[in-house]
């Protein structure tokens, strides 16, 4: 787990000196990704600059270093993330003739990419975001993991094309440009995230997940994608859940044994949720892996998850670590705004923050259960678009309802239609179009609906809101987070599974749920489904806001340099009051965050006031 940055001269025009000078100052901005060392690495005509800080995980000896170079010295890699399956690729390769020097995965990757090209990418179980360059074709390849565990950001102007881990450190490119549109505003606060492959800033832009990008001087190539996470069509399977169970856990037990492989401390988080509950009781009851495990709770909150983390950890036996919080949530939007490089309003940044906190000051490495939920169905928001699809077959026949559009609302939203046009006086027009072709990709799908749910979701949500908030919570303190959930085999796997085998009524992960049964007590997992957020009943709501008020009240507020405050003005009086915790918090995070990060306004929105509505 690292942080890359690199430069790409695309015109000759600019000396080694300002691309050496760039990089450095790139690199130092992602110390807190990799603390354990830097390098950078010039190509011989110039051109090309890549740059690397370092979290020794894998051969933490001087021969894992990056940027790394082959043997022949024609490639070259920045790599930030970890290959899990290196040692029977590494095998694969000794076989057709490859020899090594480092144990390091790096060098593994290298080597595959040196001889089967891009290809090789997709023979990798790992999370991943590299810069890889060709030295004979003067040719730099991006690329990016399945699912975008790890991120990677990029800008191109008409002399150089730039890329980095954080925005944090691509801001410090040459020409990079931190104007804002009030489009990619409207896109955070309707998803929560700005939705990929734009940025927050203009000019930027995210490598989507599962996507190769090649630059070579003049010319900037489109991403082209090497995988899609594509699920069945099935309503109905014909093997018993008890055959899939036992296949799933052999996937997970294989992934699992990859993503064990450390030369530094390793532990896990524990939620109380049965998808780090099961990565527990896997390693634990079928590896026999001691473990340490971590989960903390919030003061005064009956939902808190630590007791039943503390519950499961005792009947695994592991070594539990847990710590009682009660942190003052408006300095903490504060701080989090000032610690994300692009805005997150996922409220469980917060958590994920102090539990990674914790965490480091015994382990360098956590695994969690990041991605259960969408490879195997067990969002609540599935089963009630379901069950509101079913109740609704007349006005579908009318006209006059459809799944999409009820899926697409507050059930995932932070703010839908009426909220925003209540916030913003007015939607910009890219943000209704994207929300109507992600509506239609519901209606106009004729597979199962929690399938087509479960493929957006792993397309969109996922990387946008969850793996960015636990790349970016974890990274601020040098922690590298691993998933099995997110294993190629397993999400293979996940994607075939028929209707009938994902979820029966309301009762979702069904065949990762028999799994569980043989490791976890009944009773514990007959309990009803828990979010591993803040505490927002009572004292969330009633603090933020007042907050919220303040802030678009001051003086000083940067989203009136977007929005009107006459707009402003009619939200305070008619809708503040009505708005929930998650919207509040998402408004507060933005405010804060244009306060401390750079941003120039570009296309604002300037309609006539329109009343305020009920958002």
């Amino acid at each position: 787990m690292c942080g890359i940055a690199g430069l790409f001269d695309l015109t000759g025009r600019l000396s080694p000196e300002r691309l050496g000078m760039a990089a450095r100052s790139m690199a130092a901005a992602l110390r807190h990704r990799g603390p354990d060392g830097e390098g950078i690495w010039t190509s011989p005509d110039g051109r090309c600059v890549l740059a690397h800080r370092r979290l020794s995980i894998i051969d933490p000896t001087s021969g894992g270093a990056q940027p790394m170079t082959s043997a022949d010295g024609r490639h070259v890699i920045t790599f930030n993330g970890e290959l899990y399956n290196y040692p029977d690729l590494k095998s694969d390769l000794e076989a057709a003739g490859m020899s090594f020097r480092t144990r390091s995965d790096t060098e593994v990757l290298l080597s595959g990419l040196a001889r089967y090209g891009a290809d090789f990418l997709t023979r990798c179980d790992a999370m991943f975001a590299l810069g890889w360059y060709q030295q004979d074709e003067r040719r730099l390849t991006l690329a990016r993991d399945a699912f975008g565990e790890k991120p990677l950001y990029y800008f191109a102007t008409a002399d150089v094309f730039a890329f980095a881990s954080e925005l944090h450190a691509l801001a410090l490119a040459p020409g990079f440009d931190p104007t804002i549109d009030i489009d990619e505003l409207a896109g955070y606060l309707t998803f929560q995230y700005v939705p990929a492959p734009q940025a927050i800033y203009r000019n930027c832009r995210k490598l989507e997940p599962g996507s190769i990008l090649t630059v070579e001087p003049g010319r900037v190539g489109a991403p082209v994608r090497y995988f899609s996470f594509e699920t069945s069509g099935e309503r109905t399977g014909t093997a018993s859940l008890d055959e899939l169970a036992d296949e799933l856990e052999e996937l997970l037990v294989r992934a699992l044994k990859g993503r064990l492989l450390s030369d530094v401390p390793l532990g896990a988080f524990l939620s109380g949720g049965i998808d780090s509950s099961t990565v527990a009781a896997l390693i634990t009851r079928k590896l026999n892996r001691s473990l340490k495990t971590f989960s903390i709770g919030f003061s005064g909150d009956v939902d808190s998850e630590h007791n039943d983390a503390r519950a499961i950890a005792n009947h695994l036996g592991t070594d539990h670590h847990e710590r009682l919080i009660s942190p003052d949530q408006t300095d903490m939007v504060e701080l989090l705004a000032q610690r994300l490089d692009e805005p997150n309003a996922d409220s469980s940044c917060l958590p994920t923050y102090l539990l990674s906190s914790f965490a480091r000051e015994s382990v360098t490495v956590a695994l969690s259960g990041d991605g259960g939920d969408e490879m195997f169905g067990g969002y609540g928001r599935y089963f009630d678009s379901v069950a509101a699809t079913a109740a609704n077959r007349d006005r579908i026949l009318a006209g006059t309802w459809t799944t999409g559009r009820d899926y697409y609302s507050g059930r995932i939203l932070i703010f839908e239609d009426r909220g925003l046009r209540a916030l913003m006086g007015e939607a910009p027009d890219p943000m209704p179009n994207l929300l109507w072709r992600l509506r239609e990709a519901i209606n106009q799908d004729s597979r199962p609906f929690i399938n087509v749910f479960r493929e957006l979701d792993s397309q969109n949500y996922l990387p946008g809101a969850v793996l960015a908030k636990v790349d970016r919570m974890s990274m601020q303190h040098s922690l590298e987070v691993r998933t099995p959930f997110l294993s190629i085999d397993v999400a293979r796997f996940a994607a075939r599974l028929p209707e009938d085998r994902i979820a029966v009524g309301r009762q979702g992960k069904l065949v990762l749920r028999r799994v569980a049964e043989r490791l976890l007590p009944p009773d514990w997992l007959a309990r009803p489904k828990k979010g591993f957020g803040m505490p927002v009943a009572g004292w969330g709501e009633a603090t933020m806001r007042p907050v919220v008020d303040r802030l678009l009240a001051s003086s000083d507020c940067r989203l009136a340099e977007w929005i009107p405050r006459a707009q402003f003005d009619l939200y305070r009086q008619g809708s503040i009051g009505n708005s929930s915790f998650y919207q509040l918090w998402a408004v507060a995070l933005l405010e804060h965050w244009l306060r401390t990060h750079p941003s120039l306004c570009g296309r604002a929105r300037m309609p006539e006031p329109v009343p305020a509505a009920a958002g």
